[in-house]
């Protein structure tokens, strides 16, 4: 038998489910979340091809709408990205629950192994909404199987120097800080692919 290791290995699909973090909103595409990660990855020998989910704007519940959608890619893992919009609009915590269980569950129905990485509230909408919003993550990181990330902007959030001018949206120094950080979970999440 003929072995020739990672080069012959079949490229795990990879689906990037989420809202502009994860469409690389403001950013040329080799900038992007989805680029930056995907390099850092084969850098380290993992053969993958990513799958765009991403969709500026989306919150949970327009995720919910199109996961099936996106299931049509056949992806073989996924990395779940949104809440983000929801905090922006005050949304319920308890109907962003509804929807990411939702969208977890139609996963894990297929057997696509996931990353869900969470959300922190603004901090303008008080501690009250951000505990309620924080402890949504914190209930669906319990699930079994679930590979689970605190914050998509940890080490990011609120420095001006790694975000655009909008605040919001990670500049490419702080993409790569995200997907440093992130990698480790993301190797994790690859290593459940059968």
């Amino acid at each position: 038998m003929l072995w020739c290791g990672a080069a012959c290995a079949t490229p795990v699909r990879l689906l990037v489910f989420g809202d502009s973090l994860a469409a690389g909103y403001g950013l040329a595409q080799a900038d992007g979340f989805q680029a930056q990660l995907a390099a850092a990855l084969r850098a380290d020998g993992h053969a993958v091809t990513m799958l765009d989910g991403g969709v500026s704007g989306d919150t949970t519940a327009g995720g919910r709408a199109r996961i099936d959608w996106a299931l049509a890619d056949h992806p073989d893992a996924a990395i779940v990205e949104l809440g983000g919009n929801d905090g922006l609009r005050a949304s319920d915590p308890g109907q962003m629950e509804a929807n990411l269980t939702a969208i977890l569950d139609t996963l894990a129905a297929h057997h696509v192994p996931t990353l869900l990485t969470g959300m922190e509230a603004p901090p303008n909408l008080g501690p009250a909404y951000g505990a309620q919003f924080r402890a949504v993550f914190a209930r669906l990181a319990q699930r079994p199987g679930l590979v689970f990330d605190p914050f998509f902007l940890q080490g990011v959030a609120g420095d001006p120097a790694l975000n655009q001018a909008d605040g919001i949206h990670p500049n490419p120094a702080g993409v790569r800080i995200v997907v440093a950080r992130i990698k480790p979970a993301v190797e994790r999440l690859l290593g459940m692919v059968r």
